[in-house]
């Protein structure tokens, strides 16, 4: 992987929550909520618990929370003989020497100007040896020192500035000063006491006897690639290295000749190990088509930038969002092809370590600690309550301290006597009754106990109060009271396992909800293909804006459906919704000005909209009521109703009546014929339901125009028109004339009547 030159890291820190949403209830009846896959299990909190791959929980190690460091970020842990952890950390760059007991205060025995210090080690002699980024150096310090140390108190042993990288597959070449290596990834003693020092930029391996006096670094091994990211020694004393860049697996004699016997199809190998029967694992992460891969994300409060010269190897970041792609663990074991044993797409595993019951894999994003076993098999064994696992160092007595990033944490993996589970919340949807738990037959010694609340997590303090007390099963069923949350946890006993859990529930009836109501007169719902030429109308509630044509079985609870525009129907549309998840059916009722009663229009109506014709009522005002039920769902008498009212509508399906039409000619004074004089014109219109709207006139059929009542105002069920043709209108007609008068009410029906005059004196 090519260098990013002078990128800025920000490392903007921010807290976030999770919305959990309820699950989507069946439509009725007894519910049954399981957990039986490793997925599901977890998504619930162990304790001293490994959740296996084929979905059974078994007894696990502990993990221990032993100190929080300053720094955000612990890259390396080394643990001496008497079991004292140093901790190699970033922001800010120290080695700190912890206590391998509990709540153990870290003293700081070394700081640094760099960004981090990425490896610790143990030398034979007792004495720290330690690695910084991006200065590429390694300082020696005295472990019994009370001094804090820095980089001019400690002794400097390697530098890899000045350290000189000949160009790669040519060993006779001259040095090439241009190509210097300035980050350290990995180190390793071998059984002489000589430190190998893993670098990139380029990749390459130097060995330096720590004991002489000049500490001269010695050449031992350089590649094509980017960055020597891990080390790892073999059964035989060859020296397995992991590179960033092609995802080569390395076996290296002691003589410094390297051999592949691995290419990835992940660009970065972070972590190798060797098991006791030889096996090689490698741990592969990054798509090689993407450069640089995304570095580690960073979480918390507060804000620190700082620029470096950064590589593109995954573990160099210190920033940006959670690395994707996930991991690939192979097995390389000798005159076997390389087997994928283990995958997730979720987890970054950034370190490894082969013991005697599996392979032990630290991650993150999501803080797992998971054990692997050679044929697949796998259980997640612990989470650490940080970000990302970072690192591992094994300690005197079979514990495993691990470091973290976001926050930079120390823990103890090892034996406990706690082995208890706590399961995800179950969220009802509803208040609800629990029952009988089920659970596989192959589980043994185990307790299973239960609470149950109202909210959607308990309040830790004073007891989780706001929840029930976990109590136990009562001949296999919850004792907990009903309510809308329920959790359950197991504690394991001696040999104890615990395969699929299942607890049946019942959500009490909860009443529907009629959410809106809206009545359309003058519309048809039109689900099949309309005339093209045909006026369409959008049926939509008053809070739907832009509305969108869609057909009417397909609409969701408030995007419009479409009409027909059709004067002679009524459309009535609601939306309703029922937190039980039940199945529900419509009523529609119908009541006129000045009436007591509602009257049935139509039941067992099973779409959230209806149409009807105008014509089967009389014109007037009406308001409708629908009635959503759960009927379908429930026994006869369990059902549960909700209504709601529509506003005031009108139906007005007669026309206008126009009476009194009366058009004459105007005399006029002619001095030479044919003159023409204007036609004076008057008439009453009436409609029984709605005032009228407006009037117009025409001439011989030809052009509307438009006339306004006596009174200007049309505003009343009854209007008066008294207008004058104008003489101009009838000038070069003469005859007989045909005026036309046609009158709409609001809800557009329409009255004509027509009268004959002649237009010629």
């Amino acid at each position: 992987m090519s260098p990013t030159p002078r990128l800025l890291i920000a490392l903007t820190i921010a807290a976030s929550a999770m919305l959990i949403a309820p699950p989507t209830l069946g439509a009725q009846g007894t519910h049954l909520w399981t957990q039986s896959r490793i997925e599901e299990f977890e998504k619930g909190s162990p304790q001293g618990v490994a959740i296996n791959s084929n979905g059974m929980l078994r007894e696990g190690p502990g993990l221990s929370d032993l100190l929080t460091s300053p720094s955000t970020f612990i890259w390396s842990v080394a643990v001496d003989k008497s079991g004292t952890p140093y901790l190699g950390t970033g922001s800010p760059a120290t080695v700190l020497r912890g206590s391998a007991q509990k709540d153990g205060k870290p003293a700081t025995i070394f700081e640094t100007r760099d960004v981090s210090v990425q490896v610790v080690r143990i030398g034979p002699d007792g004495s720290i040896y330690a690695a910084t980024v991006p200065g590429g150096k390694v300082y020696k310090l005295n472990s019994s020192s009370t001094t804090k140390q820095d980089e001019s108190s400690a002794k400097l042993v390697f530098d890899a500035a000045k350290a000189e990288a000949a160009p790669a597959g040519d060993d006779d070449a001259k040095p090439n000063r241009e190509s210097k290596s300035h980050y350290i990834w990995d180190m390793a003693f071998d059984a002489a006491g000589k430190l190998y020092i893993a670098v990139g930029g380029p990749g390459a391996i130097y060995r330096v006897n720590p004991t002489t006096p000049e500490n001269k670094p010695d050449l031992f091994f350089k590649t094509d690639e980017q960055h020597i990211r891990s080390l790892a020694w073999d059964t035989k004393g060859n020296l397995i290295a992991g590179t960033d860049g092609s995802g080569l697996v390395y076996r290296i004699s002691p003589q410094g000749k390297g051999y592949v016997l691995f290419e990835a199809p992940r660009r970065e190998i972070t972590s190798v190990a060797v098991g006791a029967d030889g096996t090689i694992y490698a741990a592969s992460v990054g798509d090689k088509s993407h450069n640089p891969l995304p570095p580690l994300p960073v979480q918390g409060v507060g804000t620190i930038t700082f620029t470096i010269v950064q590589p593109g190897s995954l573990q160099a970041a210190n920033a940006s969002s959670s690395a994707p792609d996930g991991t690939e663990l192979y097995a390389i074991a000798e005159d076997q092809a390389p087997r994928k044993i283990w995958s997730s797409k979720e987890d970054i595993v950034y370190a490894l370590d082969a013991q005697a019951d599996g392979i032990l894999a630290i991650s993150g994003n999501r803080g797992h600690i998971f054990r692997i076993q050679k044929n697949g098999d796998y259980a997640d064994i612990a989470h650490v309550e940080a970000q990302q696992g970072l690192s591992l160092a094994n300690a005197p007595g079979g514990a495993v301290l691990i470091g973290t990033g976001n926050t930079g944490k120390l823990y103890s993996l090892g034996k406990t006597q706690t082995h208890e589970y706590a399961s995800d919340v179950l969220d009802a949807g509803a208040f609800a009754r629990f029952g009988r738990v089920e659970v596989e037959p192959d589980s043994a010694n185990y307790d299973l106990l239960t609470r149950s609340g109202n909210v959607e997590q308990p309040i830790r303090g004073r007891g989780d109060w706001g929840w029930s007390d976990w109590q136990p099963l009562k001949d296999g069923a919850v004792q907990s009271p009903p309510g809308r949350f329920l959790q359950w946890k197991a504690i394991l006993r001696d040999g104890g396992q615990l395969g699929e859990v299942g607890v049946n529930y019942l959500p009490v009836n909860a009443a529907p909800n009629v959410d809106d109501l809206v009545v359309v007169p003058g519309a048809r719902l039109n689900p099949q293909p309309s005339n093209p030429n045909q006026q369409t109308v959008n049926i939509s509630f008053p809070s739907t804006s832009q509305p969108a044509v869609v057909p009417v079985e397909t609409s969701s609870a408030t995007t419009p459906i479409q009409g027909v525009k059709d004067r002679g129907a009524v459309t009535v549309r609601w939306a309703a919704h029922d937190d039980n998840g039940d199945d529900l059916v419509y009523s529609l009722y119908l009541r006129g000005d000045n009436e007591h009663d509602w009257h049935l229009l139509k039941d067992n109506i099973s779409e959230k909209a209806y149409s009807f014709d105008a014509a089967l009522i009389p014109d007037g005002g009406y308001r409708i009521k629908v009635v959503a039920s759960d009927a379908p769902s429930h026994n006869p008498g369990d059902a549960l109703t909700d209504f709601m009212e529509s506003d005031r509508f009108e139906i007005d399906t007669t026309p206008p009546v126009v009476s009194a039409l009366k058009a004459e000619e105007q005399p006029i004074q002619c001095v030479r014929a044919p003159c023409v004089g204007p036609v004076h014109v008057t008439f009453d219109a009436e409609d029984a339901a709605s005032p009228i709207a407006h009037a117009e006139y025409a001439i011989d059929a030809g052009t509307w125009q438009y006339i306004e009542p006596a009174g200007k105002l049309s505003d009343s069920k009854r209007e008066h028109y008294d207008f004058q043709i104008p003489a101009k209108s009838l000038e070069g007609k003469s005859g007989e004339h045909l005026i036309t008068v046609r009158v709409y009410d609001r809800h557009e029906n329409v009255g004509l009547a027509k009268s004959v005059v002649t237009g010629t004196k």
